[in-house]
């Protein structure tokens, strides 16, 4: 007969959930009687509910299942068959383990028992010394109700922090995250479509959790309420909003630890405080979710490359494509929600899969992921047409396109440059509606540089003296330089534009080279002069003033 002592640990009792079969036979006041389990040693991770000292002969008719049922072997039957009746009973009741004392009546346990034990699959425990089978209920009742109470402090807390969430008006990424954080599990947000919206990991990176997530989530059949299933033992609740499902939360497992009794009501208090946000919070949560990983990228505030392409491919997007960003800054009124949720529903009839979301307040990011084959610039001018529709005053800039999701933060830079160097009112170029790197000449590049103080301060040293002459004397030589530069020295040209003559223009770019201890006829002298009055003009138009 093989027989084997329980295995002891540290923490007979570990917070969290109710003591174990091993939790209890590791406690000193049973480890002194030398328990040796005979039968069930891969039950020994089945919890005790209760202990129940016993000497009739039908002690199932007591029980209620889960209890730890502890006999001298006193009233055990003589004959095989009672025996197998005595186990059989306690068995369909749900007892976790029979405990026989080898003191009084037996010195080693009937084979009859053995073999019915073994037979049913209940665990048979021997103590090989005498055991105060009093004390033993009194310790173990105390560690369970122990137990009990520490789980129902948790579960307190858990409802007062989803509460306070509640009542601030948490948004959905609050609201998962403090999930992960309670439950030391990774928990993740989905759509019906099996798009993971919002991912907070927990002992373990965002690729391992989204990892192949449409595959994987297919697999685990979603439930009406909170339950544990799937190839990967998710635990799973659905989350409704006006009657209706539109989502489930998904706790994923730790290895070695099965989900408790709190893991199931943190993930029902999330599914409760998500639909509340979503009374409270009106914008769609995939157009939330599209944000979140657009500012990532933009940003590039992604833990690593393969976190962000697991994100991306658990929303849908291609992580195996030519990707290029486009900024949408919409104008006076772009705060509005509608140009987010119509370039949504314009892009997704194209075909084109794409992110779009607010990257700042008033300023719309897309970031299209295109076949190879497929050109960019038409799906861009579609949706230029679409955002001057909604808003004729907004200002469009498209990137370069880039090969390796990781790198879209260049095409965000760019566009944002692009955005950045063009003023209001700027002229569309005659092919498209959209503005591109290239469109960026002298003066949106001085425009773009326009708050710098370096740009201000060359433009007041070049061209300060001109200016203050023309306020003291009521003249115009500020207008006379800038028709000269215009017309790159031509003097002939310069008195046409100016409505002068030949000979007053010369005598007032002498006035101009002496006011500004220069040479006009140097080509370095004037280009930097012409900068210093591109720059001055640009300062001047965006302060209402009259262009020069």
């Amino acid at each position: 007969m093989n027989q084997h002592p329980p295995t002891a640990g540290p923490d007979p009792a570990p917070a969290g959930r109710a003591p174990t079969l091993a939790d209890v036979l590791a406690l000193p006041v049973l480890a002194a009687g030398q328990p040796q389990v005979v039968t069930g040693l891969a039950q020994l991770d089945q919890p005790v509910r209760w202990v129940h000292i016993t000497e009739l002969t039908d002690p199932a008719s007591f029980l209620k299942g889960g209890e730890l049922v502890l006999t001298t072997g006193m009233p055990l039957p003589e004959d095989a068959a009672g025996v197998r009746r005595y186990v059989d009973e306690l068995t369909e009741v749900g007892a976790a383990a029979l405990v026989i004392e080898l003191v009084r009546r037996y010195h080693r346990p009937p084979d009859a028992l053995v073999q019915a034990c073994r037979a049913r699959g209940l665990p048979l425990v021997t103590l090989a010394r005498d055991v105060n089978f009093l004390e033993v209920t009194q310790v173990v009742h105390a560690l369970i109700l122990g137990n009990q109470a520490d789980a129902m402090r948790r579960t307190q807390r858990i409802h007062e922090a989803f509460t306070a969430l509640t009542l601030r008006g948490a948004g959905p990424q609050e609201v998962v995250r403090a999930a992960a954080e309670m439950s030391g599990r990774t928990v993740v947000l989905e759509n019906l479509v099996h798009q993971a919206l919002i991912c907070e990991p927990s002992g373990s990176t965002v690729e391992e959790a989204l990892g192949d997530w449409e595959r994987r989530s297919r697999a685990a059949e979603p439930g009406d309420r909170t339950e544990v299933g799937g190839p990967e033992g998710w635990l799973t609740a659905p989350v409704s909003y006006q009657g209706e499902r539109w989502g489930r939360l998904a706790m994923l497992p730790a290895a070695g630890a099965p989900f408790g009794p709190e893991h199931v009501t943190v993930l029902e208090r999330t599914a409760m405080a998500l639909t509340v946000a979503r009374l409270i919070h009106s914008t769609p949560w995939e157009h939330t979710a599209h944000r979140t990983v657009l500012r990532e990228l933009a940003e590039q505030r992604h833990h690593s490359a393969e976190d962000v392409r697991a994100r991306c491919a658990a929303l849908g997007l291609p992580t195996e494509a030519v990707f290029v960003a486009v900024l949408v800054d919409p104008g006076p009124g772009g705060e509005d929600a509608e140009p987010e949720a119509r370039l949504h529903r314009e892009l997704r009839s194209t075909g084109v899969p794409a992110l779009v979301g607010e990257l700042s307040p008033g300023r719309l990011g897309v970031l299209l992921a295109l076949r190879p084959d497929r050109p960019w610039r038409p799906v861009a001018e579609r949706l230029s047409r679409t955002a001057l529709a909604l808003a004729p005053e907004a200002i469009i800039g498209a990137g370069s396109e880039v090969a390796d999701l990781a790198d879209t933060a260049r095409s965000f830079r760019e566009a944002a440059r692009v955005i950045e160097a063009t003023p209001p009112g700027q002229a569309l170029p005659a092919d498209r509606s959209f503005h591109e790197l290239p469109d960026i000449d002298l003066r949106r590049l001085l425009y773009a540089l326009r708050e710098d103080t370096r740009i201000q301060d060359y433009t007041e040293r070049r061209l300060s003296r001109l200016v203050d002459h023309d306020t003291r004397h009521g003249t115009d030589l500020l207008a006379t330089l800038g028709h000269y530069l215009d017309a790159a020295g031509n003097k002939t040209t310069a008195a046409r534009r100016g409505g002068l003559s030949r000979e007053t223009m010369y005598q007032r770019l002498r006035t101009i080279e002496r006011l500004l201890d220069t040479d006009l006829e140097s080509g370095d002298r004037r280009t930097e002069l012409h900068v210093a009055l591109t720059a001055l003009r640009v300062l001047r138009a965006g302060r209402g003033a009259r262009p020069l």
